[in-house]
């Protein structure tokens, strides 16, 4: 290649790689590479003595065109550059009514938010309606009311958390260890027919471990009239039990205790994993525990100024917690609670 060639040969390769910059760095590369000491440009200058009297007119005529043109074409683009950072500073801080809104970050529901939701939309859908009461709670409402006399072991102040200096006459300030509470207040100032959910945190002074948690979510049932029995509160909780763990499950009621009912009885489902045949969820029984219930004892009735000849009623109380950690395999009750953004976003 003679040194004609490859002076257009620099001068192609230099409008090139000008029109690919777009910053003062860059430019100035540019620079060192087409106009520096050790750039071609300048090379050919260097080695025009070398060549023939005739060809030396004519290569240095056109070396001097490509530096002259270089150094112009330099300065144009860094004249361009200055103006386009001018022209930025002018526009910063304006909208742009034409670019598309910044994505927002999605969040979703707590695992237990959503779960009680479920529960108490499959209740409404049954007639009852959502009531709510205090969470900090009279021992009248939280006991007495209830049939839960002094001497009985939930008083302990192991199970309880009690308001220091909270005493009202004799009845005693702390945070409610149920929603049973609501009902009672409900049944103060209503008459039959009720049916109602409450749902709610509960507070037990207790320790955790991966199925106790000092603080739960609890839904209280209450439903009185004329000729309830206890075929209605099983129909109610097996609608219940349908839509939350699957149109094809199977219930069974097993006679329990509770101060507040009588009968009590608690309620299982099939376990849905295995189908009844037995495996670690349902410990090897086929049935899982979800919930306890019963009659409205008779004395309630008869305390809150219901004809208990005339009126019955059922009541039915679960931990949503426990439902949520049934439905998604949970193992640990304490993962709802430690803000832990990897447990939470499998939700």
């Amino acid at each position: 290649m003679d040194v004609l060639e490859r002076i257009e040969r620099t001068r192609n390769d230099a409008r090139e790689s000008l029109g690919n910059v777009r910053d003062d760095r860059a430019l100035e590369e540019w620079r060192i590479e087409f106009l520096g000491r050790k750039s071609e440009t300048l090379t050919l200058l260097r080695s025009l003595g070398e060549l023939d009297p005739d060809l030396r007119r004519k290569a240095g005529q056109a070396a001097n065109a490509l530096k002259g043109e270089l150094e112009a074409a330099y300065g144009e683009k860094q004249a361009q550059l200055a103006e386009a950072k001018i022209r930025d500073a002018s526009t910063l801080g304006r909208i742009d009514v034409t670019l598309p809104p910044r994505p927002l970050p999605s969040g979703r529901r707590h695992p237990v938010s959503q779960t009680q939701r479920d529960i108490i939309e499959a209740f409404v859908a049954q007639g009852y309606s959502v009531i709510e009461g205090p969470e900090v709670e009279l021992d009248y409402y939280n006991f007495e009311a209830l049939r839960i006399p002094k001497d009985h072991p939930a008083r302990e102040l192991m199970d309880t958390f009690y308001v220091e200096g909270g005493d009202r006459g004799e009845s005693k300030v702390l945070l409610r260890t149920h929603t049973s509470p609501n009902q009672i207040r409900f049944m103060e100032k209503n008459k039959p027919p009720i049916r109602i959910v409450c749902p709610g945190r509960t507070y037990r002074n207790e320790a955790t471990d991966p199925t106790h948690e000092w603080m739960i979510q609890q839904i209280e049932v209450l439903a009185v009239d004329e000729g309830l029995t206890l075929a209605h509160l099983k129909g109610t909780l097996f609608e219940f039990a349908k839509r939350i763990f699957g149109q094809e499950r199977k219930i069974r009621f097993r006679c329990d205790f509770f101060r507040f009912v009588e009968p009590g009885v608690d309620m299982a489902i099939d376990c849905f994993l295995c189908g009844g045949s037995g495996c670690r969820t349902c410990k090897k029984e086929g049935w899982i525990e979800i919930l306890g219930a019963g009659m409205v004892h008779p004395e309630i009735l008869k305390n809150m100024g219901y004809d208990p000849d005339v009126y019955t009623g059922f009541a039915a109380g679960l931990g949503v917690e426990r439902i949520d950690m049934l439905r998604r395999g949970v193992d640990d009750i304490r993962h709802y609670y430690e803000n832990d953004l990897r447990f939470l976003r499998q939700f």
